[in-house]
């Protein structure tokens, strides 16, 4: 308990550094633009927790913009990571497919999914369905180039031994392919859901009626600085979690992989 407590503080102890200098620097600068830490954390109270108690003090625009944006993240990376594993490993495992599509892939994914935003306003009109749409365009990139990575690359000796032992179409696919493929599916995974935040944001100034990007532009509108500073400082929260919450589930998915690396 106590060696755990001691790491938590090793690894954090630059974060109260770092808004104590901060705090310093944006006092003794009297920048408009840039309030101090302590004016954007009275801000985010007044815009989050200011609600009941029984609703653990949330307050009615933190139980609408952020489970919106959540959700939208969600859908849309879940969308992208079915698609891009799927496309992946299918391009992966088949060459001459490969050789032909991938023209296809490298000029779709050097599109910035922002450019296509009238796009999927015209093709889905504005609302939770052109959001999630453009963040799983936008983010499905990295995901298939891992998995067809992962797919190509899978040991011949796997593949042979698969061979011996009569493995064929799912079984092969389930038993040996996939987990080859699993740590670069989990690499391509991670970048995406970075990315997915962003996209988020830039999906939510565009025509949305509630999210995190949608009242970021809100208080921008009102010359509220220290509530933009409040969204920015939530958003990267999120971004920790989300990303603290994915290496805790690829460490436990992935112990194998780490115990097979290992030398005897």
């Amino acid at each position: 308990m106590t060696n755990g407590v001691l790491r938590v503080i090793g690894r954090l102890w630059p974060v109260p550094v770092a808004l104590v200098l901060w705090e310093l620097i944006t006092r003794g600068a009297e920048l408009p633009a840039f309030p101090p830490p302590s004016r954007i954390a009275a801000a985010m109270h007044t815009m989050w927790l200011t609600g009941p108690a029984e609703r653990l003090w949330l307050s009615d625009a933190a139980l609408t913009n952020i489970p919106a944006s959540v959700g939208r993240l969600l859908a849309g990376w879940a969308l992208a990571g079915a698609a891009g594993v799927t496309l992946g490993v299918a391009l992966g495992r088949s060459p001459l497919l490969f050789r032909f599509v991938d023209p296809l892939i490298q000029f779709a994914r050097a599109i910035p999914p922002p450019m296509l935003l009238p796009f999927f306003m015209a093709l889905f009109a504005i609302g939770p369905r052109m959001q999630i749409n453009v963040i799983a365009f936008g983010i499905v990139w990295p995901i298939l180039i891992n998995a067809c990575e992962g797919a190509r690359h899978v040991d011949r000796q796997h593949l042979d031994a698969a061979r011996v032992f009569g493995l064929r179409g799912r079984e092969r696919l389930l038993r040996i392919i996939l987990p080859s493929a699993m740590p670069k599916i989990f690499a391509g995974l991670r970048v995406s859901l970075s990315l997915a935040l962003i996209l988020m944001v830039i999906s939510e100034l565009v025509g949305s009626t509630d999210g995190i990007g949608f009242q970021l532009l809100d208080a921008q509108r009102s010359y509220d600085l220290a509530g933009v500073w409040g969204s920015i400082v939530l958003l990267g929260a999120l971004g920790y979690a989300f990303n603290a919450a994915f290496l805790a589930v690829e460490r436990r998915v992935l112990s194998w992989h780490r115990s097979a690396r290992q030398p005897a």
